[in-house]
């Protein structure tokens, strides 16, 4: 699609944010550098054009390019009920699946480099519970990359309640299929990891995740279970079975009956946080100063195919790289560049090639569960990709 002129451009840009202003409640796109947001204007349409249409009641986003945020935005609302607020900048969210990538699968891989996990023994070697039913040969590698044969979910059908409940339940499920056949995303893949995590660490995941990933990174909007006076800005989701709105509390129901800290969901964090994040992982993929508490090579290990040989479903230790739920990738990043989503609304694509990133954060639940933004993932990071290559020529 050709760019139009800048003065057309600018008027464009203009009727945009007066019509988005009137549709969404609020429009605020900012710029990390304020002289080049004119690549980005179709970013900002699919944004505008999504809360229009209800895929979401708002939005932040950012986008990265070599060691920097070329541009970021800041859309519509993050409540709608019981009351209006506008989306901002440090509106925390609920990251729901990005706590696989973000939190376990990183713990994980730093009691792998102190030589405490090793990635083809049986998980039962660190929870000897985890044998039962036909479970003894699943690896860390299998739980980490989703070829465990673990069914996606635990029994929801019945009015359980407990993290002790859900970790028996979860030593006593059955496999759906051996190990090693198919990839099939499953929750309890990183549940088991998380609780490998609290077995070796001998701290609760949230804690040990506070100490070992998020300190050290200076992440200090991003945490488990936060704290009552961060209920303000965090973004709601939607009603829970009590008719309550679920505000701070997570989303996910199987984290929420383990009591809100879990390897597959429980994290909440915000944009800036997770620019932080990725910027610290394309860094040390890149050789370059980072805080990042992994060495690179765990990294690429982390980002690159580890699946059993000869499947076509790909993923790395954690990272998602080319399976049905790579959209965030677009149709013009490469298959070098990995990411992964969250049900909530969240999502993280990453290029370490160009150490690029699209990051998107929306409250797509908010407030009846009824909201989508799959085709908006892909469609941002092809618009993405576009702008990052006008801006090189």
């Amino acid at each position: 699609m050709p760019f139009r002129t800048p003065l057309t451009r600018r008027k464009a840009l203009l009727a945009g944010l007066t019509q988005a202003t009137c549709l969404a409640g609020l429009y605020r796109p900012t710029y990390a550098q304020q002289t080049q947001p004119a690549p980005f204007a179709p970013v900002e349409e699919i944004f505008r054009k999504a809360i229009q249409k209800g895929k979401t009641p708002g939005v932040v986003a950012a986008i990265g390019h070599e060691g920097q945020v070329v541009w970021r935005g800041v859309f519509g609302q993050r409540s709608v009920l019981p009351q209006a607020e506008a989306m901002t900048w440090d509106t925390l969210f609920d990251m729901a699946s990005l706590t696989k990538v973000l939190i376990t699968a990183p713990a994980v891989m730093q009691f792998y480099e102190r030589g405490l996990i090793a990635l083809d023994t049986p998980a039962c070697h660190y929870l000897p519970a985890f044998a039962a039913n036909g479970k003894q040969d699943i690896t860390i590698r299998q739980l980490l990359t989703h070829y465990s044969g673990l069914a996606p979910d635990l029994n929801m059908s019945f009015a359980w309640q407990g993290k002790q409940t859900g970790v028996q339940m979860l030593m006593n499920c059955t496999p759906q299929t051996p190990p090693d056949v198919q990839f099939a995303y499953s929750d309890l893949n990183f549940i088991t990891l998380g609780l490998i995590v609290e077995r070796l660490s001998g701290q609760s995941l949230d804690a040990y995740a506070m100490e070992h990933i998020l300190k050290p990174l200076g992440l200090h909007n991003s945490f488990f279970l936060p704290a009552p006076s961060y209920q303000s800005t965090i973004a709601p989701t939607e009603y829970d079975e009590n008719g309550h709105m679920l505000r701070g509390i997570v989303h996910d129901p199987l984290a929420r009956r383990m009591g809100g800290v879990a390897g597959h969901a429980g994290l909440f964090s915000c944009a800036q946080d997770t620019i932080t994040y990725s910027q610290s992982i394309l860094n040390k993929l890149a050789g370059l100063p980072s805080d990042f508490p992994l060495k690179a090579e765990t990294l690429h290990l982390m980002s690159t195919p580890q699946q059993p040989a000869g499947k076509t479903d790909l993923r790395g230790l954690g990272w998602d790289i080319a399976t049905h739920y790579s959209t965030p990738r677009g149709a013009y990043f490469p298959s070098s560049s990995f990411g992964h989503t969250g049900f909530t609304g969240t999502s993280l694509w990453l290029v370490p090639n160009t150490r690029s990133f699209v990051v998107i954060l929306t409250n797509r639940l908010h407030p009846h569960g009824q909201g989508t933004v799959v085709s908006l993932r892909g469609d941002v990071a092809t618009a993405a990709a576009l702008a990052l290559r006008s801006m090189e020529h």
